[in-house]
């Protein structure tokens, strides 16, 4: 499956005229696009800043939660993230809420080789037991993250057979297996909820994180799903760090790795069947399939 079609036509000359109208003093600042994703377009705004647009109707309502949620959250965090700085209205030809948020320099952590990631165990474990703390009842909604197992099983089970990846089988009854751990019965968490390898900024010099990005499936509920990207983004030895620095949190349950490896599995048989038009997310697909794997099978050893 490809990247959804844009439902609006973002372009330079429309983005300044919004900008024209709503934030006259930055309209003279350049203005360069840099990607089109499922949900949003993003242009770099001068040497300091982003404009980030909804693309199609589904994200206008992420946007809108990125821009009530995301400041209060940032600050506790410790790791930048891009809340927004000025907020945009519907207007000339655009039916959307936009934002403009800060730009930050690197590269993301797709791009570095799985072995250079280590160095992102400490601070990402860091990074999650802050958001982690308990949300307002009145948090978005998503019915697609933080959820019971069981709700996604039917999901899975279909994005599984649509991808045909090697060892079907053995998938799915890894997920049969894992999805039937006890759920979470803590109160609902803060989440990122799409926290992986192309959401996680680099910095420069290659030693942290330059920023977490993103966060417009931000949501509550089980912190099992952020902690998939255990799998997703680090090897063995990277992973073994950042679950160990969690655990020495004391703020998850005796079953959150099980349940975040499910998380994991449904997440790269999902970008395994989705991203045809997108590398970046089919190589992660295949990266956490097969540290899925590769666990399971360093199981066996050891246990054999």
């Amino acid at each position: 499956m490809n990247i959804p079609e844009a439902e609006v036509d973002i372009t330079p000359g429309l983005v300044r005229r919004l900008l024209a109208d709503q934030h006259p003093d930055l309209a003279g600042l350049p203005l360069t696009p840099v990607a089109n994703g499922w949900d949003n377009t993003i242009l770099r705004l001068g040497d300091a800043l982003a404009v980030r647009l909804p693309r199609r109707e589904r994200a206008a309502a992420l946007a809108r939660n990125e821009q009530r949620w995301l400041g209060a959250i940032a600050a506790r965090l410790g790791t930048p993230v891009p809340a927004p700085v000025r907020v945009g209205a519907p207007g000339r030809d655009y039916p959307w809420h936009w934002s403009v948020v800060p730009w930050f320099e690197g590269r993301t952590a797709a791009e570095v080789p799985v072995a250079g990631r280590d160095v992102l165990a400490a601070p990402l474990a860091d990074f999650v037991v802050r958001l982690h703390v308990p949300a307002p009842a009145e948090a978005p909604a998503n019915p697609f993250r933080g959820v019971p197992l069981a709700a996604r099983s039917a999901g899975f089970h279909r994005r599984l057979e649509a991808a045909d990846p090697p060892r079907r089988e053995l998938l799915a009854g890894l997920w049969d297996g894992l999805a039937a751990a006890p759920v979470w019965s803590g109160p609902p968490l803060w989440l990122h909820g799409d926290l992986h390898p192309a959401n996680l900024l680099v910095s420069p010099d290659g030693n942290g994180p330059a920023a977490v990005l993103d966060f417009g499936d931000l949501t509550a509920g089980d912190p099992a799903t952020d902690l998939a990207v255990a799998w997703m983004l680090f090897g063995p030895a990277g992973r073994a760090a950042f679950r160990a620095r969690v655990d020495a949190a004391g703020t998850v349950d005796a079953h959150v790795w099980d349940r975040a490896r499910a998380w994991a599995l449904l997440f790269g048989v999902l970008l395994s069947a989705h991203s045809d038009d997108a590398p970046t997310l089919a190589a992660i697909g295949a990266h956490t399939l097969d540290q899925v794997v590769l666990e399971e099978d360093t199981a066996e050893v050891d246990h054999g």
